[in-house]
């Protein structure tokens, strides 16, 4: 199993959220986001942040790093790497299943992500065949896009979905988050899309829109 940070805003949580970093960062990334939501009115929870694996990165001369899966070309649609993007969904699916066998319902975990976090997140989340609470893709994309119409379950076709982009942002472009939020909407799911005037970031308006999402899925 992953390594992992993990803290909880209460002492019984009776919520999960597990959150995924980006490329070259680790758990501890998003760790102080965690009262940021809480100000915000957040529900209480068992927040888990774990450490991708190290790997050598190709579009990074092979320099190797925290990361969900290799990145072959600037352009994410093409040469993707399959195997470790499974490889990450496997092990995505065993920190959910942990929350599992510890009493927690899956429909009281959301999954969370960052840039490469985003990408796991949404495919991971779309192919539960237990829904998740929600699942929160930022400055991400959704990776193997051609395979989701045969591979997602039904089970997680209603799951509320939570994307936000920065308009500026120069690793991922909107415009292709913007082509997974439109696939995902022509297959049904139900997106909320956030633009934000921003760069590959996290701004304070995004941290208030993730809270106010949290509490519709997890209050």
């Amino acid at each position: 199993m992953l390594e992992f940070v993990e803290m909880q805003t209460t002492a019984a949580p009776t919520r999960a959220v597990i959150w995924l970093h980006g490329l070259g960062a680790d758990g501890y990334d998003f760790v102080p986001v965690v009262k940021e939501l809480e100000a915000l009115g957040a529900p209480p929870a068992r927040y888990v942040f774990p450490h991708a694996p190290m790997m050598p990165v190709t579009i990074n001369d092979g320099f190797v790093m925290r990361a969900w899966y290799d990145i072959r070309t600037a352009d994410l649609a093409q040469r993707e790497d399959e195997q470790t993007i499974r490889d990450s969904q496997r092990s995505v699916e065993e920190l959910i299943e942990r929350e599992v066998q510890r009493g927690m319902p899956r429909s009281r975990v959301v999954l969370a992500g960052f840039s490469q976090g985003a990408a796991i997140t949404l495919h991971t989340g779309l192919r539960q065949a237990e829904p998740l609470a929600g699942l929160i893709a930022l400055s991400g994309y959704l990776p193997l896009a051609d395979r989701l119409a045969a591979e997602r379950h039904p089970a997680s076709s209603e799951v509320p979905v939570l994307m936000a982009h920065g308009t500026d942002d120069p690793v991922v472009a909107v415009a292709r988050a913007s082509r997974s939020r439109d696939l995902l909407g022509s297959l049904g799911y139900d997106v909320s899309w956030h633009e934000y005037p921003m760069a590959h970031a996290v701004c304070a308006e995004e941290i208030e829109a993730i809270a106010a999402f949290l509490r519709r899925r997890l209050g």
